[in-house]
């Protein structure tokens, strides 16, 4: 056991810069002993070779960090069983159903992106600058949009929203207000299998309770999809496309080229999606068995936690690594999906997201910048993403 220090993490929840601690653990000792913000101590892993075999070796498990008496990285906000939601999904048989979802290719469903993220930006035309980018465009944008894919009001995603500034918490012990809206929400989306007015992928799920073969599933677990899938969706996606705005502010020329050049805005994706600082915790995995890692034996039961920003930072992976290089070959290797068997799922649907979003935003305001200085933005604390709480722009 390692004689040094523990170390607090996380390291800042700041997301305009990159922890001075990331390289320096990366350099010297990439397998590191941290204490969580529940007060318990877990590995922190920082490079990129060693993030993605954490990530990609089944030794390392994301559904046992939930188990009673495991270390922690904070208290949990959501039932222990739905941590890992993908892996019920697809126990339960409908992860057909929910990948179908999640297609970005789906009939209309690009269309209504475009149309969706115009009407908002008109908004702030009118409303004029300055205009807060987050509450105006990037929450509303991402919040519609899961709404439009469940088939579920686009009236709802403001009382579906305030659920989200609890349920991503991190704290060192359990929020009593997590269980009420947890309750409140699965009350909801059960409501909405019944409502014959839904559409989309709550429909679709609804419409399974006739069919013998999935008659093991309740309406809870089936609710649990539409909850889930928008919590989950909405603050990842939403997260970066706030982060993917900060990182084009602090990068004017990347700005100037993609306004110039829209045709390199997927390429520009990757590489914002590789050099944004959202995540603000570690991934988690329990090791269920003793295992090497580095110059580290990590022993069974002991917490890991991936740090993102570690990898997609690693020089050793991406050459001069601080700067958006949109002709890198390698950017779409970035960890901020993930990786191994819990690879995000909306992977091409949270591109396809944040291409549109930036192509209607950068057309209609090629001039969009902070409207404060980058010092002055307020970073949310003690959360699951590093955002900040208005993004003040003008154009």
């Amino acid at each position: 056991m390692p004689t040094e220090e523990l170390l607090d993490f996380p390291f800042s929840w700041r997301g305009d810069q990159l922890p001075a601690e990331v390289a320096e653990l990366r350099g010297s000792t990439p397998v590191r002993r941290v204490r969580t913000i529940a007060g318990d101590e877990a590995w922190l892993v920082s490079s990129y070779e060693l993030c993605t075999q954490v990530l990609e070796d089944a030794r390392f498990s994301l559904k046992d960090t939930s188990a009673p008496g495991v270390p922690r990285q904070y208290a949990l906000t959501i039932p222990p069983e739905v941590v890992d939601n993908m892996g019920n999904i697809t126990g339960a048989g409908l992860r057909k159903a929910v990948l179908k979802a999640l297609n970005p290719k789906s009939e209309g469903l690009t269309d209504w992106m475009r149309s969706h993220a115009a009407r908002l930006v008109d908004a702030l035309l009118a409303e004029g600058a300055p205009a807060d980018l987050r509450g105006g465009f990037t929450d509303p944008y991402s919040a519609g949009m899961h709404c439009h894919i469940l088939g579920i009001p686009q009236a709802d995603a403001p009382r579906l929203m305030r659920s989200l500034d609890i349920a991503f918490m991190n704290s060192a012990c359990p929020v009593t207000g997590a269980r009420l809206n947890w309750d409140r929400d699965i009350a909801y989306m059960t409501d909405r299998l019944d409502d014959p007015s839904t559409t989309g992928l709550m429909s679709a799920l609804a419409a399974l309770r006739e069919d013998p073969e999935y008659a093991h599933l309740t309406d809870e677990m089936l609710a649990t999809v539409g909850v889930t899938m928008f919590g989950a969706g909405v603050i990842s996606t939403s997260g970066f496309l706030t982060m993917a705005l900060v990182s084009l502010f602090q990068h004017p020329q990347l700005r100037r080229e993609v306004t110039d050049h829209p045709e390199r805005i997927p390429a520009a994706v990757d590489e914002l999606l590789r050099v944004n600082l959202s995540i603000g915790d570690g991934l988690p995995r329990l090791a269920l068995e003793d295992v090497r890692l580095g110059d580290v034996d990590v022993r069974k039961g002991e917490l890991v936690l991936v740090l993102v920003e570690g990898a997609n930072f690693d020089p050793e992976e991406f050459p001069d690594p601080l700067r958006p290089d949109l002709t890198r070959e390698n950017s779409a290797t970035h960890l901020s999906f993930g990786g191994g068997r819990h690879y995000c799922p909306a992977t091409a649907l949270g591109k396809r997201h944040a291409e549109i979003a930036l192509e209607t935003l950068l057309t209609r305001m090629p001039e969009v910048r902070l409207a404060v200085p980058i010092e002055q933005l307020v970073w949310r604390t003690g959360f699951m993403k590093r955002i900040p709480e208005r993004l003040p722009a003008m154009w």
